[in-house]
């Protein structure tokens, strides 16, 4: 969780946002790093979009809440502009513009930072870090089968099992032949979508008076969301690829999941974790249309993609122990200051630590020291403070230096003029015994 404190300064920071200190900014560092190195091995490259964009864009064909959760304001220009609440409208108005500069399917990722002004609750702020990935240009199932492997593939790399989440894919075109069957038309749909994205979170006795007003009912809703012959042509098409891939056990079909956002035309999922005890982990689909609709027609670019955000993946690793356990020692690794602290025992010898220190640092070897005079134990704890693997010392005599090596406990003395290639020869190394 993120660090909080009491307040002394006279301002603090708005409700929702979040200040990241050093431990905080590492975790954040380690989801971002673990996000990229997935989408990487999986053949995405990264692309970034504006955090500010035209209002309009959002209006267009986002549908739902969205609408209502834009930090919207006027710009000095007198433009309407919004701090970007997703991603995937920029993204359809980017590829729309530069499509024709790359070979189809594009497969894109970006992290970055999104806004939604809705209330601050475990797992949501009103500004978060989201990994998009999206495929563009393949209308087949098997981009959609691409998608889920590298949402699958995260949850891997974060350390989860299998039994720690669960996959769940439905389609909203199976819906769209419930309500065809029924004649009903595009507002009902999108009418009764939006009920189903509530399911589990309305009142039965509300959801019935919703149906109830388009001429359905509760109870037959899900008798077709428990009825596996529904199961969409595109999603037997999804399953059979991740199944040869030895994926297909990590998925099951759930018609109840239809994504909150009006742009989805078809294959939707989400990641839950499996105790359902937080919001969805991740979410995405397809969405064949948006390009279409955001370049008024001028391009058509079937599209499908997923989001996964860092609020809630960082309270799922730490409520599972062996992902948290994966996270502290990549922490622990990346997380120190140094490594290497040089120690002035001799304040008459602080020029030659400083020429060490410069040198040290142009190999390139992380390094601190004191920057003012220092009791030898003070700058010893500092040492052990910063993370430091070595600690370098300065003395008296000008031909050697002692070396402590800080997780043994142990020392040796290093030759002055050889002091560089030892250290870097030593952090190559597991922690053992220096070579003097």
């Amino acid at each position: 969780m993120l660090s909080k404190s009491m307040a002394v300064s006279s301002f603090q920071s708005l409700p929702g946002f979040r200040d990241f200190l050093p431990r905080d900014f590492a975790v954040r560092q380690y989801l971002q790093e673990t996000w990229r190195a997935t989408a990487r091995r999986h053949g995405f490259v990264e692309y970034e979009t504006p955090l500010l964009e035209d209002t309009g864009l959002y209006l267009k064909k986002s549908g739902g809440e969205l609408s209502t959760q834009l930090f919207r304001f006027d710009d000095q220009g007198g433009r309407d502009v919004t701090l970007r609440p997703e991603v995937t409208a920029s993204l359809a108005r980017l590829a729309a513009d530069h499509q024709r500069d790359f070979p189809k399917p594009l497969k894109w990722f970006e992290i970055g930072q999104c806004f939604r002004y809705e209330k601050p609750q475990k797992g949501r702020g009103r500004e978060f870090f989201q990994f998009n990935v999206d495929i563009l240009g393949e209308s087949a199932a098997q981009a959609d089968a691409e998608l889920l492997a590298v949402a699958i593939d995260a949850m891997r790399a974060f350390g989860f099992e299998k039994d720690d989440y669960q996959v769940r894919v439905s389609d909203r075109q199976a819906w769209a032949d419930f309500a065809a069957g029924r004649g009903w038309n595009a507002d009902q749909l999108s009418a009764l979508l939006q009920i189903v994205d509530k399911l589990e979170r309305d009142r039965p006795e509300a959801l019935n008076e919703k149906l109830s007003a388009l001429g359905a009912s509760l109870e037959e809703v899900k008798e077709f969301i428990a009825n596996p012959d529904n199961a969409s042509h595109a999603y037997r098409v999804l399953l059979a690829d991740l199944t040869a891939r030895g994926l297909g056990d990590f998925v099951r079909w759930d018609l109840s999941i239809v994504r909150g956002l009006a742009y989805y035309t078809g294959l939707v999922f989400e990641v839950f974790d499996s105790k359902a005890s937080m919001r969805a982990v991740a979410g995405g689909g397809r969405y064949d249309s948006l390009v279409s609709t955001i370049s008024d027609g001028k391009v058509d670019l079937p599209a499908t993609g997923f989001a996964m955000g860092d609020y809630v993946i960082r309270h799922l690793i730490e409520e599972t122990p062996h992902a948290l356990m994966q996270m502290e020692g990549w922490l622990q690794r990346h997380q120190a200051g140094c490594d290497v602290y040089v120690v002035v025992d001799d304040e008459s010898r602080r020029h030659d630590a400083l020429r060490l220190v410069t040198d040290l640092r142009t190999a390139g070897i992380a390094v601190d020291f004191p920057m003012l005079p220092m009791k030898y134990p003070k700058q010893m704890q500092r040492a052990e403070i910063a993370g430091a693997r070595f600690a370098v010392v300065v003395g008296s005599d000008p031909s050697q230096c002692k070396c402590k090596i800080l997780s043994s406990r142990s020392d040796v003395m290093l030759a002055a003029d050889g002091i560089v290639e030892e250290i870097l020869q030593r952090l190559r190394q597991p922690d053992g015994p220096l070579l003097a």
